[in-house]
């Protein structure tokens, strides 16, 4: 089984943003959203206009949990969201396809955040990747996974250390000044 790591380097998530903005500023947004919210894609691409914009927490029914989420939406991401939403109905989807009204879907959202990966030369890359390097930079910011782990929902810190990539860092760091 193959496992998507988070974006460890912020130099490779400016190289993300720039590739996606070329592609269309929605791709962008997408990335930018989910880097800076944590949000499993599914959630990201329910959300509509009126879940986002003029708000300062985005409230949702977990899809894969049924759990209450309540995330604060911090003043860069307002900014976004402003810019993002300006000339959209507040009943349309966040991430709507250029066909239609509808949704973009999971897998487009992967062949989107794959092609630019694949530009950057990053590998492992997938929707989760997003969440993942959230949940990476904020530990490293803050190092306090029991908040963390709150805004995941996740079961135990272990859980979350796993899931953000911060074990294999350890690991990797381990065995790199290991030899006998």
């Amino acid at each position: 089984m193959k496992t998507v790591q988070p974006i460890r380097d912020v130099a490779m998530i400016a190289a993300m943003k720039e590739v996606l903005m070329r592609q269309h500023y929605r791709n962008y947004f997408l990335f930018v959203l989910g880097i800076n919210t944590g949000l499993r894609i599914s959630d990201l691409l329910a959300l509509r206009v009126g879940d986002v914009k003029g708000k300062s927490h985005i409230v949702i029914t977990e899809q894969k949990t049924g759990k209450y989420k309540r995330f604060r939406i911090n003043n860069d991401l307002q900014e976004h969201i402003s810019k993002f939403t300006i000339d959209k109905e507040v009943a349309a989807y966040l991430f709507q396809s250029r066909r239609g009204t509808d949704r973009i879907h999971r897998v487009q959202a992967w062949k989107i955040l794959n092609a630019a990966a694949k530009e950057v030369g990053l590998s492992e890359i997938g929707t989760h990747t997003l969440r993942k390097t959230f949940g990476y930079h904020f530990y490293q910011k803050y190092k306090d996974v029991a908040v963390l782990q709150q805004i995941f929902n996740h079961s135990s810190p272990a859980v979350t250390m796993r899931y953000i990539g911060i074990n294999q860092d350890i690991m990797d760091e381990a065995v790199d000044g290991f030899s006998l």
